[in-house]
C-alpha cells in the first residue's frame, strides 16, 4: 500500500504547494530571502560599500547561495520526474539564480547576475493565491503562442523592409554623410528610426535624406502597432477559468483548472488516493 504521509510527499507538499500553512510558510520565508539576497547583491555593486563591507558581501551572497542549492536539490527529490521539473521553466529559473556565485570562483564579477533571483518572486501570485493573476499569466503566454506564426510573418517582412530602406538611404546619403558609411550602418539607422527609438548618432543631411526619414518614423508608429494588435486579438478570444495552485506531483508544473482530475501537461493524477495499490 503506497503511503502519502512518506518523506517526499510530505517535501512536495511543502515545496510545492501553497494549500497548506506548512507549504505557504515555507513559500513565504523563501520569498523573504529572495528579496533580501537581490538587496544585497545590489547594494555590493555600490563602490563605497563594495570597498568596506567586502567580506561581508561575500559571506552573505554564499550563505544565500547554499540555501537555494538546498532548496533546488530538494525540490529534485520530491518530484517523481526530476528531469522534466530541471528543464521546465520555473525549474531552470531556480538553477540559474544559484550559478552565478559559483561561477564567480572562476569569473570575477559574476555574482551580479545574481539580480535575476527576482524572477523566483513569480511564485508570489501561486502562493498568495491570486488567481486571477494565474489566469492572465496563462491567457497572454497563450496568445503569445496562438500568435507567434503571426508575428514571425511580420517580423520577416520587416526585416526586409529595413534592408531596403537602408540601402536606399546608403545610396541617398552615403557619398558625403560618413554616418551612412556603408549598408549595414545604414541598416542599423533605419532599425533605430523605424522603432521609433531615435538614437541620434546618425542623421540624414541631404533635404532627399530628410524627407525619406520622415517617411520612415510616420512608418514606424503603424509598424510598432501591428504586433500589439495581433496578440490583444488574441487576448480577447481567451476564456476565463478558475485556477488552483496545486502542483503536479510528476512534473511539479501548476495553473491547473480548479476542477481539474489529471494534469494537463502530462497527465498526471492530481488527487491520488491514499489506499491506492
Amino acid at each position: 500500500m503506497r503511503k502519502n504521509n512518506s518523506l517526499k510527499e510530505r517535501l512536495h507538499e511543502i515545496i510545492f504547494e501553497a494549500d497548506t500553512k506548512a507549504g505557504k510558510l515555507f513559500d513565504l520565508v523563501l520569498l523573504g530571502l529572495i528579496l533580501l539576497s537581490v538587496v544585497v547583491v545590489m547594494l555590493e555593486t555600490i563602490p563605497a560599500l563594495h570597498e568596506r563591507y567586502f567580506e561581508w558581501f561575500y559571506a552573505v551572497e554564499w550563505f544565500f547561495t547554499v540555501i537555494f542549492t538546498v532548496e533546488y536539490v530538494m525540490r529534485l527529490y520530491s518530484v517523481q520526474s526530476p528531469v522534466k521539473y530541471a528543464r521546465s521553466p520555473f525549474g531552470l529559473i531556480d538553477l540559474i539564480s544559484i550559478l552565478p556565485t559559483y561561477l564567480s570562483i572562476f569569473v570575477a564579477g559574476s555574482q551580479a547576475l545574481l539580480v535575476v533571483r527576482i524572477l523566483r518572486l513569480l511564485r508570489i501570485f501561486r502562493i498568495l493565491r491570486m488567481g486571477r493573476f494565474l489566469w492572465a499569466g496563462q491567457v497572454i503566454s497563450k496568445a503569445l503562442q496562438a500568435s507567434r506564426h503571426k508575428i514571425a510573418v511580420f517580423m520577416f517582412f520587416v526585416t526586409q523592409l529595413v534592408i531596403v530602406i537602408g540601402a536606399v538611404m546608403y545610396f541617398v546619403e552615403g557619398p558625403g554623410n560618413p554616418g551612412f558609411s556603408s549598408i549595414p550602418q545604414s541598416i542599423y539607422w533605419a532599425v533605430v528610426t523605424l522603432t521609433t527609438v531615435g538614437f541620434g548618432d546618425i542623421t540624414p543631411q541631404t533635404p532627399l535624406g530628410q524627407f525619406l526619414a520622415s517617411l520612415v518614423m510616420i512608418m514606424g508608429y503603424g509598424i510598432i502597432a501591428v504586433p500589439t494588435g495581433i496578440v490583444s486579438a488574441e487576448m480577447a478570444a481567451a476564456h476565463r477559468r478558475q485556477i488552483t495552485t496545486q502542483a503536479c506531483r510528476h512534473c511539479s508544473l501548476d495553473g491547473h483548472d480548479d476542477d481539474a482530475v489529471f494534469c494537463k501537461y502530462c497527465g498526471w493524477k492530481l488527487n491520488e488516493d491514499s489506499d491506492t495499490t
